[in-house]
Parts: C-alpha cells; sequence; structure tokens
C-alpha cells in the first residue's frame, strides 16, 4: 500500500499581506498529480487544513476542490483536524462527503479507525484530532493511566495512544496514526510554529508513538525525520522567511505485508522562491543581484549606517515582490560601555556632545569627515555671532 503523508496546507494564509490562495492551488494541483503518478492509495492530510478557525469562502471552495481532484485519483483521502483548524467547522460536512473521503475531528472516534484493505489484507488507519487538554478532559474524566487529569499535551497524546494501542488489539492488520503535535527532537522554524501552550511541557516524547507502523505527525513546517516511522511531512508551501531554505513536499510511505517497507520524500514545485538579501541598500539594489532575484519574494536587510528614505518604495521598483525590509546598520566601531548619559557628562565640549549623539542615535557610529567639518562649521558660526553681541 502507498500512503502520501502531506500536513499543515494552511488555506487562508497570508504571506506578508499577500494572498497565498493562488500559489497554494498550483502546489496541491501538483500534489494531486503525483498522488496519479505514484499510483498512491491513501493520502493522509494530517491537520491545520485552514488557517484560522474561521475560513473564508474561497478557503472552503480549495478544500472542496482539492478533496475532489484527490478522490477522482482513486484514492482515499483521510484528514484530521490541527490546532489552527475548528474541529467543528472542519467536520460540519464530513457525512456529506462523498465515500472514500474521511474528515476526523470527534475525539471519541479515536479508537475507531478508517480500514482501507489492499492485496495483504487491512490497514487500520487512527486519526487523532488536536487534542487542547482543557476541551478534551472531559470526555476522559478518569484521566491517564495512572489516573491523573489530562492536563498536558503530552498527558493527552499518551491517552489517545492508550486508545490506538487498545484498539489495534481488536482491529488486526497493519496501522497507521495520524496526530497533530510537538514530539520531542524536532526542530521548529522560530516564530512560526506556534507552540500548542507554552513552555516545554507539552513536547510529547518519542515513546508516546509506539505501536503503529507508520506515525504521520503535522505541525512542524519543515520535514522532520523523528525516527525511522515517525515523521513531519511540513507545509506544502513557504510561509516564513524563516523556512526559505526548507524543501516543501510529502513523504510517500510504503508498507508490505510485515509493515513498514520504505519512505521516500517527493518534492513539491516552490511557485515563488524566497531569498534574504543583506548589504548596504545600493548593494541590494544592484544589477547583479535584480537580475537575480527580480522574480523572488525579498526580505532586504540594508545595513547603512543611517535609514533611509522610502526604502520600500525602492526596493519595490526594482523587486516586485518585496516583502519584508529591515535597517539592521552595521559598526566596525568599537563598542562603548558608558550609558547616553555618562557619555555627555564626561564631554568637554559641544562637538564631543553632538558626536556622543550620533554615536547613541547610529549605533556606536560618530560623524563622517564631512559631517564633522560641518559641525565644526556650525559652531564656529557660532561661536563669531556671539561674539558680535
Amino acid at each position: 500500500m502507498r500512503i502520501l503523508h502531506t500536513s499543515d496546507w494552511h488555506i487562508g494564509r497570508t504571506f506578508h499581506g499577500n494572498s497565498t490562495m493562488g500559489a497554494l492551488a498550483e502546489v496541491l494541483a501538483a500534489l494531486t498529480a503525483q498522488v496519479r503518478e505514484y499510483a498512491v492509495d491513501v493520502v493522509v492530510v494530517a491537520g491545520d487544513v485552514f488557517d484560522s478557525a474561521t475560513p473564508a469562502g474561497e478557503a472552503y471552495t480549495l478544500l472542496g476542490d482539492t478533496l475532489v481532484s484527490l478522490h477522482e485519483t482513486g484514492a482515499r483521502v483521510i484528514v484530521t483536524s490541527g490546532n489552527h483548524d475548528s474541529a467543528a467547522r472542519l467536520g460540519f460536512q464530513a457525512r456529506l462527503l462523498r465515500d472514500g473521503i474521511h474528515v476526523l475531528t470527534d475525539p471519541l472516534g479515536i479508537g475507531t479507525p478508517i480500514t482501507v484493505t489492499d492485496a495483504d489484507g487491512p490497514v487500520q488507519f487512527f486519526g487523532i484530532p488536536y487534542l487542547e487538554p482543557a476541551i478534551v478532559r472531559q470526555h476522559w474524566p478518569a484521566g491517564d493511566s495512572e489516573g491523573r487529569p489530562l492536563r498536558t499535551q503530552a498527558q493527552t497524546m499518551a491517552h489517545a495512544m492508550d486508545l490506538v494501542r487498545t484498539a489495534m488489539s481488536t482491529y488486526p492488520g497493519r496501522s497507521v496514526a495520524i496526530a497533530h503535535c510537538f514530539a520531542a527532537g524536532v526542530d521548529a522554524t522560530v516564530g512560526l510554529e506556534r507552540e500548542v501552550r507554552q513552555g516545554g511541557l507539552d513536547v510529547v516524547p518519542l515513546s508516546v508513538f509506539d505501536g503503529p507502523d507508520y506515525v504521520a505527525l503535522g505541525h512542524i513546517h519543515g520535514r522532520q525525520q523523528v525516527s525511522e516511522r515517525v515523521r513531519y511531512a511540513g507545509a506544502p508551501l513557504h510561509y516564513s522567511f524563516g523556512e526559505q531554505h526548507k524543501e516543501r513536499g510529502s513523504w510517500l510511505v510504503e508498507l508490505d505485508a510485515a509493515g513498514l517497507a520504505a519512505v521516500e520524500w517527493v518534492p513539491l514545485p516552490v511557485p515563488r522562491g524566497l531569498v534574504t538579501l543583506t548589504g548596504t541598500l545600493d548593494e541590494i539594489l544592484s544589477s547583479g543581484n535584480v537580475a537575480a532575484h527580480a522574480g523572488e519574494w525579498v526580505c532586504a536587510i540594508y545595513t547603512d549606517a543611517l535609514p533611509q528614505r522610502e526604502p520600500m518604495r525602492r526596493l519595490r521598483e526594482r523587486y516586485p515582490y518585496c516583502a519584508m525590509v529591515q535597517h539592521q546598520p552595521s559598526s566596525d566601531a568599537v563598542a562603548d560601555e558608558r550609558s547616553y548619559s555618562q557619555r555627555l557628562r564626561a564631554a568637554a565640549s559641544d562637538t564631543d556632545r553632538i558626536e556622543a549623539f550620533l554615536e547613541h542615535v547610529r549605533a556606536g557610529q560618530g560623524p563622517t569627515e564631512r559631517e564633522g567639518e560641518l559641525i565644526r562649521e556650525v559652531l564656529d558660526d557660532r561661536v563669531r555671532a556671539e561674539a558680535l553681541v
């Protein structure tokens, strides 16, 4: 059996104020073509289908069109909810979907698998929707295996996997678990993958996922191999400059009669590349840079000592897809550890005071040679004017 593991579509997300709907539609169409090319039997979407609990109408349209296209390849489709999704909104039409498309959002259904049979027998797919402890603990008032209330993501996921392992003894055959969480040992994209809860209590130990032949996880936007049989597929589209060097794609998982046989990475196209350009504004706007990156999403970090006038306007004249600009002045000056007030008190002249001010507002860089000349001219003019009074 061939399974395509994808996740974190985040339909409806914007990229620095720009819609990603068209680009995501292009990528999901490519994913559908891969399902047909590789004769995939089951497509697994491990949560965060939408980017918002209240998606816009066009987000539902793209999801519906994609599910229908995947179904038309002959593959079964199994979708679970993530922390960005509203389980109620994602799952409300589950009963209306055509046979072969399954949207799993009910935590009470964790122990009831979707069974798909091939020549080697049944494969049991256990979908675990995103589990917010404060919301779902009402379903399991007895708590975890030690009788403790389910207060953390780790406890709640452990309980859910206990339900899966118990069900595995009832439903024979190979098994696949689908979940949405932070697993121990993963490398998250800083500022992007919002933690399920704050702090480290909700990191789920790898041992929690013991049992199934394969565990398809979602929530991390870059592909991750936590173990040979526990993996993240990542998002199919870049949603942050922090992701720009991470490949986009899916895991093609093959099960034989004995269980996990092979896992292959299947890359997806990138509709528009991302690049971060660092240097002075003139360097960033150089002909060489423009020729190489004018068609990409650009994050420009300019290092001029002073803020430049209308940097975004100037950048977009050369880079139509400049999405972000930051001013990070570089300075080779020796750092003065004194505070600004201390430097002012130590100044022996007006020239020293002006230099201290410029160093303070320019991150350590004092006046240029020409600026020094102008400062001295102005101060000399003031002295001469005062002498005439």
